[in-house]
């Protein structure tokens, strides 16, 4: 690739300062109470007056991105945070919690998230002729990178599809496929391997898959990894080179944020919402959530409520 000249970087600069400037306009104005809209099906745009965390317990692989503000997503004991400069990219199904920690009144967060499809992930390789490596299968699922000028761009095109809805059914895949190209060029390769249905991706894609069902019953890792064809220490340490996270600690946060989402939705007390998700002994369960969380259960989603109700 050759050098770019002083002259390009400017313009690539200021390219990137006008499409920020209208990705803040234009999402602000899509979005113009707090809340989430879906612009179209796995296209999402997001503001919010005040720093908030999410409550949903695992995410869909996805793109995501800050036009103002700024946010982190906490996968087990690892912080991801990005703003305007960043973006966030994971590509296996994860027990994430997000959270705004930057947004006013004046200058709420504005954000957006565009959940990756993984045919379409695919259809692009094969039509780059991008080849992932056998090893690339290890790489951890979840990055955050310095966004570029043409990867803004594209962004910018599909955001302006909310003006267009006449117009998405056409034009939002060839944007969304634009998108995961510059990714793949950008060098996201080896990570967005992970959609592909094949070797040791798929089955700790299927692993995860089956975790997220069945998060409340009692996890025999020999079992598991003979269930998905791998030697347990081989299980193990692909898992947990993907996910960040050995099974059985995957499996402990999808079991605590789903007994926060019991106790807050539903009503539940803590030794209910402990026993539905699999925990046998109440005060290990309280344990488990306060380390997690920061604080025992119930104090925990007095606070939630509090918060939602502000």
């Amino acid at each position: 690739m050759e050098r770019m000249t002083s002259r390009e970087i400017t313009r690539d600069a200021q390219r990137v300062k006008t499409n920020k400037e209208e990705l803040i306009e234009r999402i602000g104005r899509t979005v113009s109470e707090d809340g989430a809209k879906e612009v179209f099906p796995g296209f999402f745009l997001a503001r919010s007056a005040r720093p908030s965390e999410s409550l949903n317990a695992v995410y869909r692989p996805a793109f995501c991105l800050v036009a103002q503000g700024r946010k982190r997503a906490l996968l087990g004991e690892e912080v991801f945070r990005y703003d305007p400069g960043h973006y966030l990219l994971f590509t296996v199904d994860l027990p994430l919690i997000f959270q705004i920690e930057k947004a006013t009144q004046d200058e709420p967060y504005l954000g957006l998230r565009l959940d990756l499809d993984p045919s379409l992930v695919a259809s692009v390789l094969m039509e780059a002729n991008i080849k992932i490596k056998k090893g690339d299968a290890s790489t951890k699922a979840m990055d955050v990178q310095s966004i570029d000028a043409n990867l803004i761009d594209a962004i910018v095109r599909l955001v302006r599809l909310a003006d267009e809805p006449g117009s998405s059914n056409i034009l939002a895949p060839l944007i969304v496929k634009e998108i995961i190209y510059r990714l793949l060029s950008g060098g996201q390769g080896a990570r967005l391997g992970h959609l592909l249905p094949s070797g040791d991706t798929q089955r700790i894609s299927r692993a995860i898959g089956h975790l997220r069902e069945h998060f409340d019953e009692p996890l025999k890792i020999d079992e598991f990894a003979r269930q998905f064809g791998m030697s347990v220490s081989g299980f193990h340490h692909h898992f947990k080179s993907v996910t960040a996270m050995s099974p059985l600690q995957f499996q402990k946060q999808i079991r605590l944020q789903e007994a926060r989402r019991l106790m807050l939705g539903e009503d539940l007390d803590a030794a209910s919402a402990g026993f539905r998700v699999g925990y046998e002994d109440p005060s290990y369960f309280s344990r488990d959530y306060k380390k997690q969380f920061g604080a025992p259960p119930q104090r925990d989603v007095t606070r939630l409520r509090s918060n939602l109700g502000a």
